[in-house]
């Protein structure tokens, strides 16, 4: 009979368990840790591979937090909203410095096993097109390369036909009394938000009010937000840059130049461009 070992201390954590560690049960660590499947024999590889995985767990939570900012915000619930928004902003942080490990590769380094992508790419993610979606970013299109995947394809579509997060932010601000136009109320979610001078002006009634206002602090959170995917947008730009120049996406993309128009895309665009008018 084999002999069970004793900690060394009697302040050791709890060691002995009946089948797997309570860590384990409640964390899966051992099927994220086996999900990794190189191609290649480069180990730069294994980096590009975790390193895109970490990603898909930032979107998850991501898609997460604005739900739930969403859905308190229909219920006019703002402190659960700017809860969410807040803890998003850190969450975006994470993700955005999740480019690190691949910022700075070379053309050769990247190209020791490009080749194993195939036609792959993130714009194939259906956890970031339903994050973009939230954004407001919609397009039907982009439902496409998911329907081999009858889950996947259904999610997306529900998604595609929801208000997006900042249709409920306008929606939550009618209700508060400010003049948002009808056509931005009742305009199809479907279609991919555009910017609208009646929203402007709301957003410029707001920032010239009082500085300490719920609503300037709800417009702030919101434009964190929006910077910090500009930042996404702009270091997966030059990350790409930096690795393969202009050449053809792995996804059959043009590369750079697809990303470069990706990344003059402003979110929420009226808070923006409202400042220049307080």
């Amino acid at each position: 009979m084999s002999q069970q070992p004793v900690p060394d201390h009697p302040d050791a954590p709890h060691l002995d368990f009946d089948g797997t560690t309570p860590y384990e049960d409640y964390v899966r660590a051992s099927v994220l840790t086996h999900l990794q499947r190189p191609l290649s024999d480069d180990p730069g590889e294994m980096v590009f591979l975790v390193t895109t995985q970490v990603m898909e767990l930032w979107f998850t939570v991501l898609v997460h937090e604005w739900q739930t900012a969403a859905q308190a915000l229909r219920e006019d619930d703002l402190p659960t909203a700017m809860a969410a928004l807040q803890r998003s902003a850190y969450e975006l942080e994470s993700l955005n410095a999740s480019w690190t490990p691949l910022a700075h590769l070379t053309p050769g380094q990247f190209n020791a096993y490009r080749s194993a992508l195939g036609e792959g790419s993130g714009f194939q993610s259906a956890m970031y097109r339903r994050l973009e979606f939230l954004l407001g970013e919609k397009s039907a299109a982009m439902l496409v390369p998911h329907r081999g995947a009858p889950q996947v394809h259904a999610e997306l579509e529900k998604a595609l036909t929801e208000p997006s997060l900042y249709d409920e932010v306008l929606r939550y601000l009618a209700r508060r009394g400010l003049a948002v136009p009808a056509s931005v109320l009742d305009r199809d979610p479907t279609l991919r938000y555009e910017p609208d001078p009646g929203v402007e002006r709301v957003w410029e009634e707001i920032y010239s009010g009082p500085r300490d206002s719920e609503l300037i602090r709800l417009g702030e959170a919101l434009t964190e937000v929006a910077e910090l995917v500009w930042r996404w947008r702009n270091d997966h730009l030059v990350a790409t840059r930096r690795a393969m120049g202009a050449k053809t996406g792995t996804g059959g993309s043009a590369g750079v130049a697809w990303l470069e128009k990706r990344a003059a895309k402003t979110v929420f665009p009226e808070l923006w461009t409202a400042r220049s008018h307080v």
